[in-house]
């Protein structure tokens, strides 16, 4: 955890089917992921945006979306990803992610911004105290933005 307040752990575990065989598994991930893509908001309700800057892994993008979705009751997330995010918001040049991340914030209203890091990062392979510095570090960066959010989380994605 990175601290009271700034952290969360996100399970990279998912629900697992029911399946007696592998064609009905392959059959409930096709309707899960169905359902989520045409999911739209209540009518009358205007949709609620959050923003993660997350790593490009595929494996880190589902487990985010959804503890976001379900721990924020947010509709949508807007994924601004990269290879490393946490080192780049830490020690490199963010221009692109700011500027990204201020599309999210003006034109969809999203009034949070989750930092991710993960275990076994490819594109920042550093043990979990680095990254959660660096996660601190990025943290500390975004509030420097003066943004007009909420909150802003980081969060660690595990090997599960």
């Amino acid at each position: 955890m990175l601290g009271a307040g700034q952290a969360c752990q996100v399970r990279g575990a998912l629900a697992k089917p029911r399946a007696s065989n592998k064609s009905e598994g392959a059959a409930f991930w096709r309707r899960c992921i169905l359902s989520r893509a045409t999911e739209t908001p209540r009518k009358g309700h205007h949709a609620k945006f959050a923003t993660a800057i997350n790593c490009m892994d595929g494996r880190v993008q589902l487990p985010i979306i959804n503890w976001m979705k379900e721990n924020l009751l947010v509709d949508y997330v807007d994924m601004i990803t990269d290879p490393g995010p946490d080192k780049i918001m830490a020690e490199g040049n963010v221009d692109s992610i700011k500027a990204r991340v201020l599309i999210s914030v003006n034109k969809h209203g999203s009034d949070t911004i989750l930092v991710a890091a993960h275990h076994d990062c490819v594109g920042n392979p550093v043990s979990r105290a680095q990254h959660e510095t660096h996660v601190k570090q990025s943290i500390d960066k975004i509030r420097s933005w003066n943004l007009p959010i909420k909150r802003i989380i980081g969060a660690w994605v595990d090997e599960n």
